[in-house]
């Protein structure tokens, strides 16, 4: 019994663990590599996998580092099923016919340029026509109910807190000769008391695990308390509101988009902003708000006393939905105090992009950015104090007020880690079971790993392709 890292090793995208046994073989997520100038490169190599050997696919939710390759196992000869929790069944199509509507675009775009140089057309990754057979393969499996996914492999789901539908994995593992072994993948793990997700919840049993695979994203570092950060996003709308102003916020259409509408909806509901229209322009965010109002009940308890107080999990008033491209270019000849959330998150593609170009170089906008923003994007240059950007190939003098807001992560800082870890601490006189630290850069698994060397743990950090015989 053995599991192989093909993705996330040493980064924090493109998410792939392949587990095999004498009897079965089990892909744990199959995620888009993202980020970097060869990402494109990485993703149409497909890492040593036979698909068609493949009896299963168990993903951890529904973001793209995770799910975003798993088109490519259409030809790759994939037969078996794609085990996810119910929310993330629902997610996957959201996020799969997304990214390869923009594969398209994307190699449309490349092909125009390459033809002016005399080179051949780009190919994309992968098209809508690809998404369709992976999402017929998709399975369901509540919460904490164990389900065999091929023979002698069994999985367990728990809440991880992420995002909506998001979970860790306990698989159980049995050879032939009646070998068991237990591994724990901890999948995305959020901060506790995040906005209507609930706290993550260890997948710890009366059989102690032989690994554990952990996430590393923030390992090396706390996110500023919450608290503060929805005071100074308080005092940011209540200024621009005052004035009159519009505010336009990017942000990631599952996860981001939904906190920060519960957050406006608390600070309207207590008084300590004034009413005001807020607009959700991507139809992706529309759809995801609209799972995460369809799957109230699996949210926090907040969030369910709202649903049941007010009808609805967000709990907002003059709250508007926009879908077409006709309502979204309507926004630009309105005025007065409102608040826009648009994709993308780093302002490198969405409708946020036609925003900030028909508002940036106006007195009277403000930029409020909640989220990281890459080396390269839009947003990370506004975040510098660019006073001029280049959007559409035209170059627009920024007046508008950009501010940068911490604090609205939806992944664990390094206290949170450790409170998860602490869960599988073993008994006084047991030794710890292995630990593979993934899923972050090299500088925060490094600090995480030393935070658990001093728990007593020896975790190690493995490269791409590495495997761990069990």
């Amino acid at each position: 019994m053995r599991i192989s890292l093909y993705g996330a090793a040493g980064e924090v995208t493109g998410s792939t663990y392949l587990v095999e046994t004498d009897r079965s073989r089990v892909l744990v997520d199959f995620g888009l590599h993202q980020g970097d100038r060869d990402s494109d490169d990485r993703n149409r190599r497909m890492p040593p996998i036979d698909a068609a050997k493949l009896d299963a696919v168990v993903v951890t939710h529904g973001h793209i580092d995770h799910i975003g390759r798993l088109p490519l196992l259409n030809d790759a000869g994939f037969k078996g099923s794609i085990f996810a929790t119910p929310a993330t069944c629902k997610l996957m199509p959201i996020m799969l016919e997304d990214s390869a509507n923009l594969q398209e675009n994307d190699a449309r775009r490349d092909s125009v340029r390459n033809a002016r140089q005399g080179k051949p057309p780009v190919q994309p990754l992968y098209s809508p026509e690809d998404v369709k057979p992976i999402i017929a393969r998709l399975q369901t499996i509540e919460l904490n109910k164990p389900r065999e996914v091929a023979k002698g492999i069994t999985v367990r789901f728990t809440e991880s807190g992420h995002i909506l539908g998001s979970a860790s994995i306990e698989m159980m593992l049995q050879d032939s000769t009646g070998e068991e072994r237990v591994v724990v993948f901890s999948g995305d793990l959020g901060p506790k008391n995040q906005a209507l997700i609930r706290d993550f919840d260890p997948p710890t049993s009366e059989v102690s695990p032989d690994l554990i695979v952990c996430e590393t994203t923030y390992g090396d570092r706390d996110h500023r308390d919450i608290n503060q950060t929805v005071e100074e996003f308080a005092g940011i709308l209540r200024e621009a509101l005052w004035d009159k102003e519009k505010v336009l916020i990017p942000a990631f259409a599952i996860g981001r988009t939904q906190s920060l509408l519960y957050y406006i909806g608390e600070l309207s509901r207590t008084g300590r902003v004034p009413a005001f229209p807020t607009y959700v322009d991507s139809p992706m965010g529309v759809k995801a708000t609209k799972l995460y109002q369809e799957f109230w009940r699996t949210l926090d308890a907040e969030a369910q006393k709202l649903h049941r107080e007010c009808g609805e999990a967000l709990c907002l008033d003059r709250l508007n939905f926009l879908e077409t491209g006709d309502q979204s270019r309507q926004l630009n000849e309105q005025h007065g105090a409102m608040v826009i959330i648009a994709g993308s998150g780093m302002c490198n593609g969405g409708r946020i992009v036609h925003h900030l170009r028909h508002n940036l170089y106006k007195r009277g906008v403000r930029v409020l950015i909640a989220g990281y923003q890459a080396q390269g994007t839009l947003g990370r240059r506004l975040v510098d104090g660019a006073d001029r950007v280049r959007i559409f190939g035209e170059e627009i003098v920024v007046r508008a007020k950009v501010h940068t807001l911490g604090g609205f992560s939806a992944h664990a800082g390094q206290t949170d880690l450790l409170t998860w870890m602490q869960a599988f601490k073993p008994k006084a006189g047991k030794p710890w079971p292995k630990v593979m630290l993934t899923h972050g850069e090299d500088g925060p698994r490094r600090a995480f790993a030393t935070k658990l060397e001093q728990m007593g743990a020896r975790p190690f950090l493995p490269a791409w392709g590495a495997r761990v015989e069990l």
